[in-house]
């Protein structure tokens, strides 16, 4: 491990700061003996607090793909290094470490799936459309993903419009898509500046004086999402959880863009209904059973002076739920959802 990198790291200045802490404290309410799961545990500033609300007496499960920031994480957390159990993986596989650890179920469940200042500002990581470095995007080189060039020089232009319309909301998909396609017949696009001026240049000029934010800013996020397959993963982490938290138990879930939140705006609405039958059912004959009660009716955002002090706070969408007390908590799966 590079020792500035730890040295910037406990002075705080490469360090991203973890957002809406006081929000979920207050919903996830950690308690004394209870075992709970930070997903995205980044550089540990969730947990941290976590673990400080429990006065060290509650029990955490850390995950992310991310080898270097889970490095920094185990020194920054080593004051609870016997209560923080910290694995290398994507926490949609986050049963299998429950069963690992021998923990039956989760007292509550944390997701930040926002990107962090250590690698948006890490040039080698490539999520910068500001910054030269090589255009790789993966979250963790361990997981087997094809870094964001292989993606731009392989892809046809149906899928990569689609790619970009979809994921980056993107209305200037298709000029986008062209232009990569016939840039990369002339030359490989390898670095992310490369990119940036290809979208920048894809855009009508009165469109580029008229942007709030940089032209590649959709399609960076659209390739980064299809790169480490986002939205995927959050549908599966989604399938498997209500079956791994106790009766009582909270879920909370900070997304950073719309597509995120409607994922998990509409998971809750659904398992916070009796009935799933058409309205004009007259009998029920779904046999939904309710699984979650919903504790922020519209997702909550930061406080104006978190967003003064922490710009990232700015598009942080916050939701949570708790785990009804009827049925029985189910026997998590390993199907086809964990491929």
């Amino acid at each position: 491990m590079d020792p500035n990198s730890l040295e910037n790291f406990s002075s705080g200045t490469a360090v991203h700061q973890p957002v809406m802490v006081r929000e979920v404290l207050e919903l996830l309410q950690p308690v004394s003996g209870g075992f709970y799961l930070d997903g995205t545990l980044g550089l540990g500033g969730h947990s941290l607090q976590i673990l400080r609300a429990c006065q060290g007496r509650c029990s955490v499960l850390g995950m992310d793909m991310d080898e270097h920031a889970l490095d920094l994480a185990g020194h920054y957390l080593e004051e609870f290094s016997n209560r923080i159990h910290i694995f290398r993986d994507s926490y949609h596989r986050f049963d299998r470490y429950l069963h690992k650890l021998g923990w039956e179920a989760l007292d509550g469940a944390l997701l930040d799936l926002g990107m962090s200042s250590l690698q948006l500002d890490t040039r080698e990581r490539g999520f910068s459309f500001i910054h030269e470095g090589p255009l790789d995007m993966r979250m963790g080189t361990a997981q087997g993903f094809e870094p964001a060039a292989r993606l731009v020089q392989t892809a046809s232009f149906a899928r990569l419009k689609k790619i970009i319309h979809e994921y980056g909301e993107e209305p200037m998909a298709g000029r986008i898509a062209r232009a990569i396609v016939q840039t990369r017949e002339e030359k490989p696009l390898s670095t992310t500046l490369d990119l940036a001026r290809i979208v920048e240049q894809a855009y009508p000029a009165q469109r580029r004086r008229a942007a709030r934010n940089h032209p590649a800013t959709k399609t960076f996020q659209a390739l980064r999402i299809a790169v480490n397959k986002e939205l995927e993963n959050l549908e599966k982490f989604l399938y498997k959880i209500p079956d791994n938290l106790r009766p009582g138990a909270r879920l909370v879930i900070i997304s950073f863009h719309s597509l995120e939140d409607r994922i998990v705006k509409h998971f809750l609405r659904k398992q916070a209904s009796e009935c799933l039958c058409p309205p004009r059912t007259p009998v029920c004959t779904c046999k939904h059973q309710k699984k979650f009660s919903v504790l922020t009716r519209k997702p909550m955002t930061a406080s104006d002076a978190e967003k003064i002090r922490n710009p990232r706070s700015r598009s942080a969408k916050l939701r949570a739920a708790r785990k009804t007390d009827s049925g029985k908590r189910g026997k998590g799966t390993d199907s086809a959802q964990d491929a």
